[in-house]
């Protein structure tokens, strides 16, 4: 049941569409989101937040945001519609490929050591804020042609987002032919199936590199990630630039108690971790080595 009060509901598709998202229940939410999930949410972003949660105003036949809030912070709400909030909050974008440089330094400089010092082993990813999948199955296309060179290579990558409505998209792993135009020509070939209907424009991963990523849902504020083994690799790309320093700062230090010494994570090109206390060193723009 909703929580004791006057919850005005009314029939789905029958609610006001004006609803407004007041200073005070904004002021609710922002806190709530930041507690939550760590993602500021700046008065620049009012409008932004009113306008996709109307989508779950609809979705439950509420008629305001005051109601909304209520329900989201009952105990009802917290175990039902907390998923469903975060999901419309968080922001999703990737490509693939995106950051080419990344993938050639990874391929060219990092795996070639690794292999060297680690014979036989397993190389142990993570692909962190995978969002819709395109990084953790570009990551499988560049490490299986590195595989077919380097006999006896092996890897799994865990790819993991806040989000449950991309993880389904990522689990699915079909794409518009638009959104694989990164994808250089040979790997299209080697790794991607078009959909029998040809005039659907839709294409899907193969099965082999999908079995080679794990999809779970993790936030970045739990303070156990729950790794069952550390790490060799992390991307966790323009992801942080929505957190403010010392959540940043809080975050880098739980990504290195799961990285092995010696262990690489790749940052976007727009975060820094100048002036964080975390003991990584620069290797290369936007990656980062734990010291031994």
């Amino acid at each position: 049941m909703f929580a004791s009060g006057a919850l005005r509901m009314e029939e789905p598709g029958r609610i006001d569409h004006t609803a407004v998202l007041s200073a005070r229940d904004f002021g609710r939410l922002s806190r709530f989101i930041y507690d939550t999930c760590g993602i500021k949410m700046p008065d620049v972003k009012k409008t932004m937040l009113e306008a996709r949660l109307q989508k779950r105003l609809r979705a439950l036949g509420i008629h305001s945001f005051t109601d909304y809030c209520d329900y989201l912070f009952s105990n009802e709400g917290l175990e039902k519609e907390l998923v469903q909030m975060l999901d419309m909050v968080t922001t999703n974008k990737t490509d693939f490929f995106r950051e080419p440089d990344h993938f050639n330094y990874l391929s060219h400089t990092v795996l070639p050591d690794w292999v060297r010092k680690h014979p036989g082993a397993t190389l142990a990813i993570w692909s962190a804020g995978c969002s819709s999948g395109e990084e953790p199955y570009t990551l499988a296309m560049v490490l299986s042609e590195f595989a077919l060179n380097n006999p006896g290579f092996d890897f799994r990558i865990l790819a993991t987002d806040i989000s449950t409505r991309v993880l389904e998209k990522a689990k699915n792993a079909i794409y518009q032919e638009s959104q694989v135009e990164p994808v250089p020509f040979e790997l299209k070939k080697k790794y991607l199936l078009r959909s029998k209907d040809r005039s659907s424009g839709m294409v899907r991963i193969v099965p082999e590199l999908r079995e080679k990523v794990r999809f779970r849902r993790l936030n970045f504020m739990d303070e156990d990630f729950g790794m069952r083994e550390h790490l060799d690799i992390i991307f966790c790309r323009n992801v942080i630039i929505y957190f403010d320093r010392p959540t940043q700062e809080k975050l880098l230090q739980r990504f290195h108690r799961n990285m092995k010494p010696g262990a690489f994570i790749f940052m976007g090109h727009s975060e820094t971790l100048s002036g964080l206390d975390v003991p990584l060193v620069s290797v290369y723009p936007t990656v980062y080595r734990r010291q031994k």
